[in-house]
């Protein structure tokens, strides 16, 4: 019996070794080099994770364009020719995004699985309400009602004299309380506080942006598996947002954009859904319209200051745009309205949100295989793909491809411009013309339906900053701001810290030449 007692965790651990031995995978024939890394389950999860850009970097030396790896329990085969990324965009029959998005924001979100065969019918129309309230004429709306809650909270900083904060969080203040309220209406209680009792609104928005980001910075987390319940302030986060969306506060609020209207009646008629999820999903179209524009908002701001070729190209924009408008200095009275056109034409504006998504993004497009297939890449090679890998394409690799983008690492302030003026979309590689050069908002049908309004509100931002504000970085001669890769993966990049802003109200509608830079 001692013996046996002796003998048991030795037998224990061989059985774990050989269990583990046997759960290895191999490279079968035509497959592409595989790494299964040297940490069960994990693979190379941590090496990837330290930092994905030079990750793949070195196993493009070593392997190719595609590859596998094994990821915290999954096989993601990366493509890392952006020739190809077409390849892999014709396997619709193949490879799948749908179930593997809607399944992942069921795990985060804690809405109703709508893979489930009875939501079939119903997903379809909520994938079109996109389209038919984000694109095309209908988003001049959305535009003319972003502008007006941009101007009414820039407001508040009338009077106040020079005010030092960070530049993050005064981004983020004044574009999440902006973009809260585009979507989803004016709170009716914050409304009625005048008559007493009611949450003044600046506190409703201070909460929820509170909520926002505790539920935000738990994301990477639980992209990477942890189930939400083992991240307790991020829970009660999303839980209390979800509260604040319930359909019975929706519905007693103010100018509520047409897309939150439409997903509204869409979800009152799948009578499977309790009120509970149907906030939920709410939740989950707060944070898709936030977590990626806030950063891209912060450094596009940030560059220009940083800039000064920037900042004199896009204030000579700003005048020329207003002045068509017919905005003039010191008429406060009159806000500033500016059409769809109108901001499709800021090419510089452009061109500098396009260099700072450039540099700023690490979104990671992911397809499902829902077979066996052979996946064919621009060259002819082939690869043979199992079923339930993930096919991975990284667009940062294209993004910082000194052969696409001389100096990639430096920001110019025109790189996306021709020489005309106006938006460049001649780039090349191998002597090759790309057909897909920026993908901050991913491709195919995983590309983001709310691209547009994100561009135009972060054009809109720019524009009223420079309009209303005097602003100035603390110091210029420090280093650049990096990037957080804890987030690489998930969208685009906010800076590792904040950087300090002195800054004051200007009482005028027009950028004015003293500027302090």
């Amino acid at each position: 019996m001692a013996a046996l007692i002796f003998y048991a965790p030795f037998v224990v651990l061989c059985a774990l070794l050989l269990w583990l031995l046997c759960s290895v995978r191999r490279r079968q024939p035509g497959e592409p080099p595989l790494m299964n890394g040297w940490i069960p389950y994990l693979g190379v999860a941590l090496e990837y994770g330290r930092n994905p850009l030079e990750f793949l970097r070195s196993m493009q030396r070593k392997y190719g364009d595609i590859f596998t790896c094994k990821i915290a329990g999954s096989y993601f085969t990366f493509v890392l020719d952006p020739f190809s990324y077409g390849a892999v965009s014709r396997q619709g029959r193949n490879l799948d995004f749908q179930k593997f998005a809607i399944g992942f924001s069921h795990k985060v979100f804690g809405h109703a699985d709508f893979n489930d065969p009875v939501y079939s019918y119903n997903i379809k129309d909520i994938h079109s309400i996109f389209r038919q309230t984000l694109q095309g004429p209908v988003l001049q709306q959305l535009i003319s009602t972003m502008m007006e809650n941009l101007q009414a909270v820039m407001r508040r900083d009338e009077g106040h004299g020079w005010t030092t904060e960070g530049l993050q969080v005064f981004v983020e203040r004044i574009m999440f309380e902006a973009g809260y309220l585009t979507l989803f209406g004016k709170e009716e209680e914050a409304e009625a506080m005048a008559t007493g009792g009611a949450t003044p609104r600046w506190l409703f928005m201070r909460q929820a942006m509170e909520d926002f980001h505790a539920f935000d910075k738990a994301f990477p987390e639980m992209a990477a598996g942890l189930p939400i319940h083992l991240c307790g302030r991020a829970f009660r986060a999303r839980e209390a947002l979800a509260e604040k969306l319930h359909h019975r506060h929706l519905k007693r609020n103010k100018c509520l954009s047409a897309l939150i209207e439409r997903r509204m009646h869409a979800f009152d008629q799948m009578e499977q859904l309790d009120e509970k999820e149907k906030a939920r999903t709410h939740v989950s179209m707060l944070w898709a319209s936030q977590a990626n524009t806030l950063p891209a908002t912060f450094w596009s701001l940030y560059y220009i200051l940083r800039c000064p070729v920037a900042l004199d190209a896009a204030q000579a924009e700003v005048r020329r745009v207003l002045g068509e408008s017919g905005h003039t200095p010191g008429n406060l009275e009159k806000p500033v309205v500016l059409s769809k056109d109108q901001l499709a034409g800021m090419s510089v504006l452009g061109s500098i949100i396009e260099e700072a998504l450039r540099l700023s993004s690490a979104s990671i497009m992911i397809r499902v295989a829902s077979e066996n297939f052979t996946l064919t890449l621009d060259t002819g090679k082939t690869a043979a793909i199992r079923k339930g890998d993930h096919i991975a394409m990284f667009p940062q690799m294209m993004h910082m491809d000194p052969e696409i983008y001389e100096d990639p690492t430096e920001f110019q302030c025109s790189r996306f411009l021709d020489e005309n003026g106006q938006k460049k979309t001649d780039f090349y590689k191998n002597g090759r013309k790309l057909r897909q050069f920026l993908l901050p908002f991913g491709s195919g049908v995983s590309e983001c339906p709310g691209r547009f309004f994100a561009i135009n509100e972060i054009k809109q931002f720019l524009t009223l900053a420079l309009c209303h504000y005097d602003m100035e970085l603390h110091d210029l001669a420090a280093a650049p701001l990096e990037t957080d890769c804890t987030r690489a993966g998930l969208g685009i990049l906010p800076p590792k810290h904040d950087v300090s802003l002195r800054y004051r109200f200007r009482n005028c509608v027009t950028v004015k030449e003293k500027t302090v830079r």
